[in-house]
C-alpha cells in the first residue's frame, strides 16, 4: 500500500543546471518528492559550457580564496570524486577518469599555499605523482619554463552527454520538471510557492539568478573554451589534461586549460573576465579568446595541427561567483536552503553539495510549521513517516 506523503516530504528545487539537477536527484533518492522549476535547461545552461575537470580547490581560475569556505569545499569535492569515479564505469554517463597534469613555472617550495594544496590532495586522489619530467614526457614546449609538476587521476566530464544523462536520472526518479521563471526574493513568496507546489522546503540552485532570488552579492566571471577535434587524425590524440595556474606574483593573470572532452573533442582555455556578460564573442572577433587559443598551442605544440570542431567552435559562459565563496546555507526564519556561487567548480562540488542539501532538508523535517501560531515547532525526528528511509544513496 502506498502511504500518502505529507508536505514535509516534498521539496521544490529552483534551477536545472548541474547543481539543481544533482540536488533534485539526491533528494529524490533519499525519499523526498521533488519538483524542479527552471526557465532554462541543457543545452542552454552554463553547466554545458563548463570545463568540467575535477579539481582540488581552489581551481585554476583561482577566485575561491576564503579559507573557511575552502575547507567545506574540500569535503564536497571528495564526495564528488568518489561518485564520479563510480560513474566513469558506465559509458552512458559521459564521465571519464583520466590523468590530469598541473605544471608550475616555479618550485612549489617557493609557494607555500600551492605546496600545501599539493600535499592535501596527494593522499586523497588516485595515481598521484610529482615529477618535473612530466613536462618533457607530455610534449610541453621547452620555452614554457616549467620547473615543477604533478599529476593524478581526475574525473573529466563530457557535459553534453552528462547533463542529458542526469536529466534522465532525475525524471526516472519521479521528479516533476516545470519550465518557468521565478522572480523576486524567495523569502517574500515562500508561503505562496509552498502552497502552489505543495512543498515544505525550497532549494535555490539558480546560479547567477540568486542575485534576485536571495539578494546575493555576486559577480559573473566570463569563461570561454575553444573545441578542437581530438580523433587522432590531424594531430596525436590528447588523452590527458594539462593545466597551468596564473602566476600572480609574476603579474601573469593568464592560465592554461587543455582538457579532453568525451572521446573525440579537446577543450582549450582558459579565460576569466570579471563582470563581462556578452556571450557573443568568438575566436576570430575577440582578441582575448584568440590569445587564449594561441597560448595553449604554444604550450603544447602538438596542437598546431588541431582542427576546429566547426565554424563556431567557441563556448562562452558566465561562472557565478561571490566574494564569500559558495553559499550553501539555510536562510534564517525560512525553510529555504541556498546552494549557489560554485564559480568554476560546479561539477567538482555538485555531488558533495547535493548531499549536504539533502541532509539539511532532512533536518528540517523535524520541524513543523504552525500557521496558526506563526512559528516552527519541533517534532520528534522521524515521526512523520517512520517507515520512510531517507538515507542518501549514491548512484549505482
Amino acid at each position: 500500500m502506498t502511504i500518502p506523503r505529507s508536505r514535509e516530504h516534498r521539496v521544490l528545487v529552483v534551477g536545472a543546471g548541474v547543481s539543481g539537477l544533482t540536488s533534485a536527484l539526491c533528494l529524490a533518492r533519499a525519499g523526498f518528492e521533488v519538483e524542479v522549476v527552471a526557465d532554462r535547461f541543457a543545452p542552454d545552461v552554463v553547466s554545458v559550457v563548463a570545463g568540467a575537470l575535477w579539481e582540488w580547490p581552489p581551481a585554476v581560475c583561482g577566485h575561491h580564496r576564503d579559507q573557511a569556505s575552502l575547507a567545506r569545499s574540500k569535503d564536497w569535492c571528495m564526495v564528488s570524486y568518489e561518485i564520479f569515479d563510480d560513474l566513469a564505469r558506465d559509458r552512458q554517463t559521459g564521465v571519464f577518469m583520466r590523468t590530469s597534469n598541473f605544471y608550475f613555472r616555479h618550485r612549489l617550495e617557493e609557494r607555500p599555499r600551492e605546496l600545501r594544496k599539493m600535499w592535501e590532495l596527494a593522499s586523497r586522489v588516485r595515481g598521484f605523482v610529482r615529477d618535473i619530467g612530466l613536462a618533457y614526457l607530455n610534449g610541453v614546449d621547452s620555452s614554457a619554463g616549467i620547473r615543477d609538476a604533478y599529476a593524478h587521476l581526475a574525473p573529466m566530464i563530457d557535459t553534453d552527454r552528462y547533463m542529458a544523462w542526469l536529466r534522465r536520472q532525475v525524471e526516472d526518479a519521479g521528479v516533476r520538471i516545470h519550465r518557468r521563471r521565478i522572480e523576486g526574493r524567495l523569502s517574500e513568496q515562500e508561503a505562496r510557492l509552498q502552497q502552489e507546489f505543495g512543498v515544505a522546503a525550497i532549494v535555490n540552485c539558480a546560479g547567477l539568478g540568486a542575485i534576485g532570488l536571495h539578494g546575493a552579492s555576486m559577480y559573473a566571471l566570463r569563461g570561454a573554451l575553444v573545441h578542437v577535434r581530438n580523433d587522432g587524425r590531424r594531430m596525436p590524440r590528447v588523452d590527458e589534461a594539462h593545466c597551468v595556474s596564473p602566476d600572480e606574483r609574476a603579474g601573469d593573470p593568464n592560465f592554461i586549460f587543455i582538457v579532453p572532452r568525451g572521446r573525440d573533442v579537446l577543450a582549450l582555455g582558459g579565460l576569466a573576465e570579471i563582470d563581462e556578460h556578452d556571450l557573443e564573442v568568438g575566436l576570430h572577433d575577440y582578441p582575448p579568446i584568440r590569445d587564449m587559443y594561441e597560448r595553449c598551442v604554444a604550450f603544447l605544440p602538438a596542437l598546431r595541427e588541431a582542427e576546429l570542431v566547426s565554424e563556431d567552435p567557441v563556448r562562452v559562459g558566465l561562472r557565478p561567483f561571490r566574494r564569500a565563496n559558495v553559499c550553501l546555507e539555510r536562510e534564517p526564519g525560512t525553510r529555504i536552503i541556498h546552494n549557489y556561487a560554485h564559480g568554476g567548480a560546479g561539477f567538482t562540488f555538485s555531488w558533495g553539495c547535493a548531499h549536504e542539501v539533502t541532509e539539511r532538508v532532512r533536518d528540517m523535517r523535524t520541524e513543523l510549521w504552525s500557521p496558526v501560531l506563526g512559528r516552527r515547532e519541533p517534532v520528534i525526528a522521524g515521526s512523520l513517516h517512520p517507515a520512510s528511509s531517507l538515507a542518501v544513496r549514491q548512484p549505482g
